[in-house]
């Protein structure tokens, strides 16, 4: 661990100092002004932030999605005002009416970053320590985007080397998914990732004596990370000197992640209000906003006071990003023009568009057969693996079980790990036994852009996963979840194993698509119905959650409409149908089984096989009316979870076979037959909705 360095490079005048202290001034004004919000670590944060969009960072606020550009992450979302000042300042497209209006309706400065609402904003944070893992996972794309367009290159000579930043509090440090996150970029040797902690000492409940005593920068040493202290001036501010030189030494450090602890004090320099827990989440109140106002040089009865000379030297940055990107696109213009193969390939991905003659390598699965959909998925990625190179991924350490190995020779792991397969650029991800994180580390690949990510476990363990999972809905991230073992039909596990809530669950997160396909062909269907939906606003689509199966179920025709979320699978025979059977996944073919036995008995009987609630949905209510006819009252929806996504569907008259507790550990037939899950089960519940439908 270094000390606070003697000597540094670094330009720093009194303007620049002005300038700090006037976004210490904006964060208290615009916390004050709408009465809510955390003030105390924006201001204090001030220097390190500045320091970051002013000294260190390359990027060009006139073009805030630029390739080439370093991204920042603030993982300590609440302190948003840390990073919105630093986007105003620099010119990113924010000015004073936008802080003035902080937390407000249809302001673009809400409460936390939100990504796609705010230019300049890389993610969605808030809850803490998604942030880190989200740093974390753009670390790994950055690599592995290297790996796809330029890996020959030495070391800080391509133009796709860029740096990874990311401010984290306390909170975040104390949230179990950064050290997930953190334990992951160690092992991966993330030296792109630079980590700056804001150890302030200070959390809601007061002084972080309450709740934490362990060493962390030791702890980060463990995990293999370049660890540095920045110790504060002496009057307590944070030291942008110190600072700026611990950042020169982590950019150095290109086979390690690197740490910066930086020793803070909140609501530095408010007379009365720092170093309480107070200013972490509280207006500071007009007295002591003055107060601080009068220490800082500024006048106590102007609010959101900026003189034009520190505008205009801030927004200097738009000239230097200017430079900067000039730079890079002379580096890059020399790239493509060495490697024009590979330069179509990226202008390819960047745009968003997949390989031509991709859908000719899915497969098409023999009618009949018994196959695992989960099974069925494997091939299919393995197929889609030789001809989409930006496609990767894995799972939580159940790609056995997951069938999540795209490449079983190539494992993205750098150099030095001693396994025969390692890969610095490799195609198959180790996430671990980490799913919280995995899929936060989706969400910063996807965010990062120019690759496409899946991870996999167990659908039981999305619950691990549900706060990244609906982060990623909230961004429209185009990530795909691999959820497998996805009923009581895993078996022997038991009910520690076995989803029974999970589907129902992970529907009700707006804008996550949960798709649970029947047979091996229309597992085939929903990935390329998925790629295709990435497509067509890469970056901005939607995330899936695949549920497949551990057991083998049979295969039908490959029908087109499995991609439109529902669709008629089996019609009625004999007339118009009396009653529509609903079905998804491995239940699918019970209904066909109760078909067979209904249509003996002369019921005209409709199956229907949903695999996708939300497709379905968004179809137009002609096709949805073709088929759930309205006039056809007698239904019965199938499911082995709980039966909450389907009285929509089935209305007064209908039936839902579904499973309203937990499993048990025994063979999944024999669990199948012992809950009520057979084709007679469904029979006799349609043959109840005729009744019922008739009254």
């Amino acid at each position: 661990m270094s000390t606070k360095p003697t000597t540094t490079d670094l330009e720093w005048t009194e303007l620049d100092q002005r300038a700090v202290d006037t976004a210490r001034i904006l964060a208290a004004d615009a916390v004050q002004k709408v009465g809510n919000g955390h003030p105390g670590t924006a201001m204090s944060l001030a220097p390190a932030a500045y320091t970051l969009f002013q000294k260190v960072m390359r990027h060009d606020p006139a073009d805030a999605d630029w390739t080439g550009r370093d991204r920042f992450v603030l993982s300590a979302g609440h302190s948003s005002l840390t990073l919105y000042t630093q986007l105003y300042l620099a010119g990113f497209g924010l000015e004073l009416d936008d802080l003035k209006a902080f937390r407000t309706w249809g302001s673009k400065t809400p409460g936390h970053p939100e990504y796609g609402h705010t230019v300049g904003v890389e993610t969605t944070t808030g809850p803490l320590g998604q942030g880190v893992a989200n740093a974390v996972g753009m670390a790994m794309a950055a690599r592995y985007e290297r790996g796809l367009f330029d890996p020959e290159a030495a070391p800080g000579t391509s133009p796709f080397d860029h740096f990874v930043y990311c401010i984290a509090g306390d909170g975040c440090l104390q949230e179990g998914i950064s050290a997930e996150a953190s334990s992951t970029a160690g092992h991966q040797k993330l030296g792109n990732l630079i980590l700056l902690w804001d150890d302030n000492h200070i959390s809601i409940e007061g002084d972080t004596e309450t709740a934490v005593s362990e060493d962390t920068m030791k702890r980060y040493e463990a995990y293999g990370w370049h660890v540095q202290r920045v110790e504060p001036k002496e009057n307590g501010d944070l030291d942008p000197e110190a600072l700026f030189a611990a950042i020169q030494a982590a950019r150095a450090e290109t086979s390690r992640p690197s740490f910066i602890a930086m020793r803070s004090i909140i609501a530095w320099p408010a007379p009365n209000a720092q170093n309480t827990e107070a200013a972490h989440g509280s207006a500071l109140g007009d007295e002591e906003v003055a107060a601080t106002k009068r220490v800082l040089g500024f006048d106590p009865e102007k609010s959101f006071e900026v003189s034009d000379e520190v505008i205009g030297h801030t927004r200097r940055a738009l000239d230097r990003g200017r430079e900067a990107r000039a730079k890079w696109e002379k580096q890059f213009q020399e790239w493509r023009s060495a490697n024009p193969e590979r330069a179509a390939e990226f202008d390819r991905i960047a745009a968003g568009e997949l390989p031509a003659g991709w859908e000719e390598k899915l497969p098409v699965f023999e009618t009949g057969k018994g196959v695992a959909t989960r099974a069925a998925s494997g091939k299919v990625l393995q197929a889609l693996g030789a001809v989409v190179p930006e496609l990767w991924g894995g799972s939580a350490d159940l790609a056995g079980s997951n069938n999540t190995t795209i490449d079983k020779t190539s494992s993205f792991l750098p150099v030095g790990n001693p396994l025969p397969e390692a890969d610095p650029y490799g195609r198959t991800i180790h996430f671990g036994i980490r799913e919280h994180a995995m899929a936060a580390e989706m969400n910063g690949i996807a965010l990062h852009g120019n690759t496409r990510i899946f991870g996999g476990t167990f659908l039981v363990f999305s619950d691990y996963m549900r706060n990244a999972v609906r982060l990623s809905a909230l961004m429209h991230l185009p990530v795909t979840y691999v959820w497998t073992h996805d009923s009581i039909g895993l078996g022997e596990d038991g009910p520690t194993h076995q989803p029974v809530e999970h589907l129902a669950s992970l529907r009700a997160i707006p804008g996550l698509n949960v798709v649970r396909p029947a047979d091996a062909n229309e597992t085939s269907i929903a990935w390329r119905e998925v790629l295709r939906r990435w497509t067509k606003e890469f970056g901005k689509g939607a995330p899936h959650g695949l549920a497949l199966t551990r057991q083998g179920v049979p295969t039908y025709d490959w029908n087109e409409d499995a991609a439109r979320g529902g669709y008629v699978l089996f019609d009625a025979e004999g007339g118009e149908p009396q009653v529509v059977l609903i079905a998804t996944g491995s239940e699918v073919h019970l209904a066909v089984g109760a078909r067979e036995q209904l249509q003996a008995a002369g019921v005209p009987t409709r199956v229907v096989s949903m695999p996708c609630v939300e497709w379905f949905e968004e179809q137009d209510q002609g096709y949805r009316d073709a088929v759930l006819p309205p006039s056809v009252k007698a239904r019965v929806a199938v499911e082995a979870g709980i039966g909450l996504t389907w009285h929509r569907y089935v209305g007064d008259a209908g039936r839902i076979v579904s499973l309203e507790h937990f499993g048990a550990s025994a063979d999944g037939k024999v669990l199948f037959r012992e809950f009520g899950f057979t084709a007679e089960a469904v029979a006799a519940a349609a043959r109840e909705s005729i009744e019922a439908a008739a009254r």
